[in-house]
């Protein structure tokens, strides 16, 4: 039995901390990584997960306390609720339904290639959907949560397997999408509509860029202010869900995070209408930086790697396939049917984030990509409202009637 060292809240946030620094530090040494925006949470919380995994097959198994994670999820989210105004989401709406469109015709592709293969390779085909959209389009909650139906309803024990191969996901989202988009932008000599560089509020102050290089001119009070009205959308979202789910609507399982976005957008456009209030988007941004680096760099260090290292061959196989293939559709197709443009780019590489692992991946992929290449608002509001709300529900659909197929 492995002894257990346990890391207390504060010295986790710590730990959050450094590793963020190490991510920029390799970064900055490292041109392949510069070249191809690999995110500095993904670099360095990987060091600290191989770090953690050494130990582990040692003996030794260390726990982080992060429970201020969710927290910090709810909180990005809320500010791309707040930075969806209407005159944005009148410009991007339409957007976010032809990307449903395309993630959805993907997912229903991510199945077929899981399914066919595992059948291919004599396994049951139900766990090519294991491999599928169940973990890597659902993520890890989407495939604990099928593992239950498919142990009670096919005597398939796929726990281990699900959280291994959401993992994997997890991972390779966040590695390929860099590469992708950043191609895509260089083949097609693509550029942001408000130019790269780091001081995009002088002219656009109600831009949200989610850069970690933007000049922010930000002050204590708007601060604290713009604070407030973040821990009240993640106050709200719980109290909303729990109203939501008193009505016992259990097919429709959406996370605390939706919920504080669309409280965001709503906050936003009642202060924009009513001129009582001007929230500040350059605190705003800022704080929804530090919210996303800080949660994914929780998210990556706390990663159990050797669940990776007890997959099979053949399911190994099978997600290689599959990270390969998404890569070619986000090149080839997202990219083409949202427009060819810079935000199509933008997009096509946030798809490679959530099609693979979860939407804060995506995100994380396109802070990488705009910190670069300058912003991109539209992908911010597109990509997180399909991969956080409605990429679920058109997963359902798919899911159960790939299921309904093979028994």
């Amino acid at each position: 039995m492995n002894s257990i060292i346990q890391i207390n809240e504060l010295e986790s946030l710590l730990i959050a901390i450094i590793v963020l620094f190490l991510g920029y530090f390799i970064n900055s040494k490292v041109k392949v990584l510069r070249k191809y925006n690999i995110p500095e949470p993904i670099v360095g919380g990987l060091i600290v997960a191989v770090i953690i995994t050494i130990l582990h097959q040692q003996g030794i198994d260390v726990t982080f306390k992060l429970s201020i994670k969710d927290t910090l999820m709810q909180m990005f989210f809320a500010t791309v609720g707040l930075a969806a105004s209407f005159k944005l989401l009148a410009k991007g709406g339409t957007r976010v339904f032809l990307f449903l469109g395309i993630a959805t015709l993907y997912i229903t592709i991510q199945n077929a290639v899981g399914v066919s293969l595992s059948t291919l390779l004599g396994l049951d085909p139900l766990l090519g959907l294991i491999v599928g959209s169940i973990t890597l389009s659902g993520g890890h909650g989407t495939g604990a949560a099928w593992s239950q139906t498919f142990a009670s309803d096919f005597g398939l024990h796929t726990l281990e397997l699900s959280m291994a191969a959401a993992t994997f996901g997890l991972v390779m989202g966040g590695i390929i999408g860099g590469p992708v988009a950043q191609r895509l932008i260089n083949k097609h000599q693509l550029k942001s509509e408000f130019g790269d560089g780091e001081h995009h509020h002088l002219e656009h102050p109600d831009l949200v860029t989610y850069s970690d290089h933007e000049e922010d001119r930000i002050t204590a009070k708007n601060s604290i202010e713009v604070l407030f009205i973040l821990l009240v959308c993640v106050a709200g979202a719980s109290h909303v869900k729990e109203f939501i789910d008193s009505f016992g609507v259990n097919w429709l399982r959406i996370p605390d995070f939706v919920y504080a976005l669309f409280i965001g957008v709503f906050i936003t456009n009642v202060c924009e209408t009513t001129k009582v209030y001007k929230v500040n988007k350059e605190t705003v941004d800022a704080l929804g930086t530090i919210s996303l680096s800080l949660f994914l760099a929780m998210a990556l260090m706390s990663l159990q790697l050797w669940e990776l290292l007890e997959l099979a061959l053949p399911m190994l196989l099978i997600l290689s396939v599959q990270t390969i293939t998404l890569a070619i559709f986000a090149y080839f197709v997202t990219f083409r049917l949202m427009g060819k443009t810079y935000d199509a780019a933008i997009i096509s590489g946030g798809h490679c984030g959530f099609g693979m692992g979860a939407t804060p991946t995506a995100v994380m992929n396109m802070g990488s990509l705009v910190s670069r290449n300058g912003p991109s608002p539209q992908a911010f509001m597109v990509v997180p409202i399909v991969g956080a709300f409605f990429i679920d529900i058109a997963n359902l659909i798919v899911l159960q009637t790939y299921i309904s197929f093979i028994n």
